[in-house]
C-alpha cells in the first residue's frame, strides 16, 4: 500500500510541475510579441566606458536620455569607470572579459585595440547583417568600416571621430605677443622661441599618463614621414631606425624643451587649463580638449581659443574613433542591438558629439548642430588622408603600444635619442 501511495504521489507531483512549467512558458513573450521593447531578455543594457569627465560625460548622458526616451522598457546601467584616461576602465574590462562576465557593450577604439584585442580573442559577435539591416554600409566611410572590421567581418559601431593632430592655442596670448599660427616645424619653433622670450610657456603638456607625450611624438612622425610611411612603421615596411624616425626623435626632443616644468604631475585637462587660463600658449591634444574648453572652461571657439593642425600635417587626419560592439555570451543581444541602433543613428550621433567635442562618424549628420570647429573638422574628415593613432591603440597592438609608452616616458626624462630609437626597435618585435 505504501508503494502504491508513493507512486500516486510522484505522478501527481510530475503533473503539477509540468503544469507550472507550461504556465511559465506561456507567460514568456515570443519573438513576435517582443517588438523592440527588449522585454524578452530582461530589459537592461550595461554601457561600459571611461567617459566621466566634462564634455564626454555630458555626451554619454545625452545619448542615454535619447535611448531611454525611445525604449522606456529597457533599463540603462551607466557603468563608466573613472581615472587614468581609460586605463582603469580597460583593466576592469580585461578582468571581466577574461572571467566571461562581459558588459552588455563597451567602449573600444577602432583599429588594433578592437581587432587585435577582443576580436582576435574571439570575444565579439559579428555585425554584418546588423549593418545591412540598418542601411549603414554607405553611411560610414569605407576606411572607417575597415577600422572596425577583421577578415571581412564588422565588429563594432563607431559613435564619433576625434582628431589627434591638433594644436589648440590661446588666441589672446598669440595676439598679445604677435605670434602667427604655425604650419611648419620651423614656424612652430620660431613661435615657441618668441613666446618663451616673453615669459610665456609655449607648450602645455600633462604626461602624468604617458600617452599624452606619445601623441605628440606620433604627430611629429606623421609630419616627417607622411601617411604611407607612417603606416609603414606598423606594417614593418619602414624600420624604426630609419633616418627619418631619428629626425622625428630629434624634433620631439627639441619640442620638449618648450613644455611646462611640472608636466609630469599634470594630466591632459590640467595642461589644457594652462592654455585656457593664458598661462601657456599651446597644447597638442585630441579634440576632446575642445569639449573641455567649451563645456568645462566655458571658452568660446575662435574667440578665446583657436586650432590648427600639428606641424607639417595639413591635409592629414590622425583618427581616433570610439566604438561599441556586441560581446559574445551576453544575455540580451536584442536589447544591445537596440542601443547600437540609436548610437549609430544620425539622431544619436548628433546628440552625443556636439557635447563630446568630436564629430559624427556618419557622413550624413546635421552640420548645423556643430560649431565652427566641428564644421571645419567634418569637412577635413571627408577630404583628408586618414591615419590611425598609435597613442590611442588604433595603429598597433597593445603589447607594442605599452613598450612605446614606456620608451617615451623614459625619453621625456632622459632625452637620449639613441636609447629611444633602440627601445622602439626592440618594441617592434611585438608588431
Amino acid at each position: 500500500m505504501k508503494k502504491l501511495f508513493s507512486l500516486i504521489f510522484v505522478l501527481f507531483l510530475a503533473i503539477f510541475l509540468g503544469a507550472c512549467s507550461s504556465d511559465s512558458a506561456n507567460d514568456t513573450p515570443s519573438d513576435s510579441d517582443e517588438g523592440t521593447s527588449g522585454e524578452k531578455n530582461g530589459g537592461a543594457v550595461e554601457i561600459f566606458s571611461w567617459w566621466t569627465g566634462a564634455g564626454e560625460e555630458d555626451g554619454l548622458l545625452a545619448l542615454i536620455d535619447l535611448f531611454e526616451n525611445k525604449h522606456p522598457d529597457i533599463k540603462v546601467e551607466n557603468a563608466a569607470v573613472a581615472g587614468g584616461a581609460g586605463t582603469n576602465a580597460k583593466a576592469v574590462l580585461a578582468t571581466r572579459m577574461q572571467g566571461n562576465e562581459p558588459p552588455s557593450t563597451f567602449q573600444v577604439h577602432g583599429g588594433a585595440e578592437l581587432n587585435e584585442g577582443w576580436v582576435a580573442a574571439d570575444k565579439m559577435d559579428t555585425l554584418n547583417d546588423f549593418y545591412e539591416e540598418q542601411g549603414w554600409m554607405d553611411k560610414f566611410p569605407q576606411d572607417l568600416i575597415d577600422m572596425v572590421s577583421k577578415d571581412g567581418n564588422i565588429y563594432s559601431v563607431p559613435v564619433n571621430i576625434h582628431r589627434g593632430n591638433v594644436i589648440f592655442y590661446n588666441k589672446h596670448v598669440f595676439e598679445e605677443n604677435g605670434v602667427e599660427v604655425p604650419v611648419t616645424f620651423d614656424e612652430f619653433f620660431a613661435a615657441a622661441d618668441k613666446l618663451k622670450a616673453a615669459g610665456v610657456t609655449p607648450l602645455a603638456l600633462g604626461d602624468k599618463e604617458a600617452w599624452t607625450a606619445t601623441q605628440i611624438f606620433e604627430n611629429i612622425l606623421l609630419g616627417v614621414l607622411g601617411q604611407d610611411d607612417y603606416k609603414g612603421l606598423f606594417s614593418g615596411d619602414v624600420a624604426f631606425d630609419d633616418e627619418r624616425v631619428i629626425e622625428a626623435a630629434e624634433l620631439f626632443k627639441k619640442t620638449l624643451g618648450y613644455v611646462n616644468e611640472d608636466h609630469a604631475s599634470r594630466n591632459w585637462q590640467d595642461a589644457a587649463q594652462l592654455v585656457g587660463n593664458g598661462e601657456a600658449a599651446m597644447t597638442i591634444m585630441g579634440d576632446w580638449a575642445k569639449g573641455y574648453f567649451s563645456n568645462d572652461m566655458k571658452l568660446e571657439t575662435n574667440v578665446d581659443f583657436g586650432y590648427t593642425t600639428t606641424p607639417e600635417t595639413n591635409g592629414h587626419f590622425m583618427v581616433i574613433t570610439d566604438t561599441f560592439g556586441l560581446p559574445k555570451g551576453i544575455e540580451n543581444p536584442d536589447d544591445v542591438k537596440e542601443f547600437l541602433a540609436v548610437l549609430g543613428s544620425v539622431e544619436g550621433q548628433d546628440a552625443f558629439n556636439p557635447l563630446k567635442g568630436s564629430i559624427p562618424a556618419r557622413v550624413d549628420a546635421d552640420v548645423s548642430k556643430y560649431d565652427q570647429y566641428g564644421k571645419d573638422t567634418m569637412e577635413d574628415f571627408k577630404a583628408a588622408k586618414l591615419s590611425a593613432s598609435l597613442a590611442h591603440g588604433s595603429a598597433a597592438a597593445e603589447g607594442f603600444l605599452t613598450k612605446v609608452n614606456q620608451a617615451v616616458n623614459i625619453f621625456v626624462t632622459q632625452q637620449d635619442v639613441d636609447n629611444f630609437i633602440n627601445a622602439l626597435k626592440n618594441a617592434a618585435s611585438d608588431l
